[in-house]
């Protein structure tokens, strides 16, 4: 075969009809005319034998619609770091590292978001020789389509496909327009004069500044994994901000003479009270963000100033995680999932608000949802729909309400039923119940640890004798976030820091302690993502000796303990040992019991 020069990264590749050759023991992988291919390079840096390299080509040559590069990445052979290298090299360009490079926002701008996405490429800086653009995949094809966009001679450096996609989110806000809608707003006529007439007229327009302004938003929280974005008037002017991975961050100030406007179109899209301002409402917005279906829950309150939004961001394209993928140890997901195997009992998820409790039991149906079951649910909200599940919805206008849902529920011949949230003694009382009477049951609760969510159960006036019967294990949970995998490093924990390690008996790190430094990648948090931590009570015939006997707090606790239960504490420690998240991240987010 006529061996010729190419540029494409695929083209570099061994040519599938010579992989019959290449299966032979390579005597030199010699250079080519023109260039060498790929897998040359991939062996020649031991990064990858001839045999996988062969395997993964005649994977290609079967009609595999990815490249070699991305086939051995696939397969765990090379990293993605590798695979940068052996292209920028096979392209003689040099790789950038765009943790640390931030792009020209106005040479960004050169081309839209939706052309960086679909060539992988971005516009980093321009001079008088060119734009310089990173790529994930130099080919000419590519290189041609930039310079017809750009207009300019186009200088090529390669990065990472995922570290390029997150770039291009980054660079790509979908909130650069709001300072230009705030002007065409603030420049309609009359609207400071009338605002009350004004707020709603804009408010259903959908060509108003205001309706861009909330799109915008809602786009941009989608994009940055927002849980929640907080809309606050503050004197004279609306604080925007998002909460991701469990932290608030500011992301916007508009003028306060918008903030009517922005609450009336939320209330519109929620089927909300547009008129009704000093009443607290609840509503829901079912939207598709970017091709991504998106549950909000909406929640507005009269503060000084105005009225505060609270949007509660679901992405329905999210996959529901299986419980080995939470967080748990090994071994406790293990016993967990056996747990969640009883006919009958109680099992409850506890811990506070944002603590990851209905993913941990969307978690729990997946694993024993099958065919010859009738699971049933009561929410609020649904978060997410299970095609084989029935799930009822909470309205308590409508007078469906968790206790006389769950009371038809049991009408209904179900196996499990989950409770989204014990809210109060007549549902507690029907789910422990139901627990009893051979239904197995799954619930929500807010406690601070596993023992404290015994107490809470007594406090809210249930026998002792039904809770020791019907609970069979009480899980307690936290989300703490993980150190950036981009920028993590080794560093000395603060005084504070390991004073706090002492109090609780932990022990430094064999490999030293690790913290994210700040890159463009976790916005110079340190931190992407979050994991759980979790603390397992199952109830012995020791702990229902005690809570029959209304034993308190720590003594509960101690046997427990005693009984081999790992404390979230414990847990947390055992996750800065491994090097996912810090001291200063427990700090923070797990409470300390007796500390």
């Amino acid at each position: 075969m006529r061996r010729r020069a190419r540029h494409q990264a695929d083209a570099e590749e061994f040519e599938p009809a010579q992989a019959a050759d290449a299966a032979q023991p390579p005597t030199d992988f010699e250079v080519r005319e023109g260039g060498r291919r790929l897998g040359e390079l991939i062996v020649d840096a031991r990064l990858a034998t001839p045999a996988q390299v062969v395997a993964a080509l005649e994977e290609a040559q079967q009609g595999a619609t990815k490249r070699l590069g991305r086939l051995l990445l696939d397969r765990g052979i090379i990293t993605e770091r590798d695979l940068t290298r052996m292209i920028a090299e096979q392209s003689s360009v040099a790789a950038v590292d765009l943790r640390s490079v931030t792009p020209d926002p106005e040479v960004a701008g050169l081309i839209t978001a939706d052309s960086a996405r679909a060539l992988l490429a971005l516009p980093l800086s321009a001079d008088d020789d060119g734009v310089l653009v990173a790529v994930a995949d130099p080919n000419e094809t590519t290189i041609a389509s930039l310079r017809g966009l750009l207009g300019r001679d186009v200088r090529i450096t390669v990065a990472g496909q995922s570290d390029l996609l997150r770039a291009i989110d980054n660079t790509y806000r979908a909130i650069t327009g709001v300072s230009s809608q705030v002007k065409l707003f603030e420049a309609r006529d009359g609207l400071r004069r009338d605002a009350g007439r004004m707020d709603t007229a804009a408010a259903a327009n959908d060509e108003a500044p205001v309706v861009r302004v909330v799109q915008m938003m809602i786009a941009q929280g989608v994009r940055d994994r927002a849980s929640d974005i907080h809309i606050e008037p503050q004197n004279d002017r609306v604080r925007v901000r998002y909460r991701i991975d469990g932290a608030l961050h500011d992301v916007l100030d508009l003028p306060g003479s918008m903030g009517p406007a922005i609450v009336s179109r939320i209330k519109i899209l929620g089927g909300m009270n547009i008129v009704e301002r000093r009443r607290a409402q609840d509503g829901q917005i079912s939207t598709e963000i970017e091709g991504r279906a998106v549950d909000i829950r909406v929640s507005t309150t009269a503060v000084v100033g105005g009225e505060k939004v609270v949007l509660r961001l679901l992405d329905k394209s999210r996959p529901l995680f299986k419980l080995e993928q939470l967080g748990m140890p090994a071994e406790m997901a293990r016993r967990f999932a056996a747990t969640l195997r009883a006919p009958y009992g109680m099992v409850i998820c506890a811990g506070p608000t944002g603590s990851g409790k209905t993913t941990t039991l969307y978690g729990s149906l997946a694993e024993i949802n099958s065919p010859d079951r009738n699971i049933m649910t009561i929410e609020d909200p649904v978060e997410y729909t299970f095609a084989s599940i029935n799930q009822i919805q909470i309205n308590e206008q409508a007078g469906i309400t968790f206790a006389g849902g769950l009371r038809s529920i049991l009408r209904q011949d179900p196996d499990v039923i989950l409770v989204g949230e014990v809210r109060d003694v007549e549902t507690a009382r029907i789910a422990v119940q139901s627990a009893l009477t051979g239904h197995f049951v799954l619930s929500s609760l807010h406690a601070t640890d596993s023992v404290s969510a015994l107490h809470r159960l007594i406090d809210m006036g249930i026998e002792t004798f039904l809770i020791a019967s019907s609970v069979t294990a009480v899980l307690s949970q936290r989300l703490v976030r993980r150190i950036c995998p981009y920028c993590r490093e080794p560093y000395q924990p603060s005084a504070e820091e390991l004073a706090f390690l002492r109090t609780i008996g932990g022990e430094a790190p064999d490999g030293g302690f690790l913290h994210g430094a700040g890159c463009n990648f976790c916005a110079q948090t340190g931190y992407l993502d979050r994991t759980g931590v979790y603390e397992m009570l199952r109830i012995s015939e020791g702990i229902r000796e005690l809570v029959l006997d209304r034993a308190s707090h720590e003594d509960l606790r101690k046997l427990a303990r005693s009984e081999g239960m790992s404390t979230l504490l414990e847990e947390a420690v055992g996750l800065v040992r491994g090097g996912t998240t810090n001291l200063a991240e427990i700090m923070r987010s797990v409470y300390v019991m007796g500390v």
